[in-house]
């Protein structure tokens, strides 16, 4: 999926479509990838956990997804950072994405003893496992290198409620 050549030969208004387009494809891929790597049990989910899991086995990792609707939590901001460098320098492709309801739609599990939801901590997301989707993880992951390759260091995807 080579984006940047389309974007080029279009006008502005079918630049905004085409990349609305595209970021919708994106999104859902990653949507697809996160459900099928949960199933898997491929996903560490949470900003602690996850720094527990970059310490010890970053080689595993295929995709660290940060998430955040508010841009005014500076801790989180200081933990994204820390969380940024280090995937940076292990060569861990990175997503910053908003629209952590759409994420916890997608993830959090209703517990069927409690019938209540699962609070977790969705600001971080880890997929390991490089089998997970490959197609999907493909689309994301060239997604965020055509990114880089536009200057934008850290790519940035909306999800879109539903």
């Amino acid at each position: 999926m080579r984006f940047f050549v389309i974007t080029c030969l279009c006008s502005d208004n079918d630049k905004a479509t085409v990349l609305s387009s595209l970021m919708q494809s994106v999104g859902l891929a990653l949507e697809e990838l996160l459900v099928t790597a949960q199933k898997q049990d491929c996903l560490t989910i949470g900003i602690y956990e996850s720094a527990k899991l970059l310490n010890v086995d970053p080689d595993n990792v295929v995709l660290c997804v940060l998430a955040a609707d508010d841009e005014e939590d500076v801790a989180l901001k200081i933990h994204f950072t820390l969380l940024q460098s280090f995937c940076c320098d292990s060569d861990i492709t990175i997503l910053r994405v908003s629209g952590v309801q759409r994420l916890k739609q997608l993830l959090v599990a209703v517990d069927a003893n409690r019938n209540q939801e699962e609070h977790r901590d969705l600001h971080c997301i880890l997929v390991t496992n490089p089998q997970a989707d490959h197609c999907r993880l493909q689309e994301v992951g060239t997604y965020c290198q055509e990114s880089r390759r536009l200057d934008q260091w850290v790519p940035e995807l909306v999800l879109q409620e539903r």
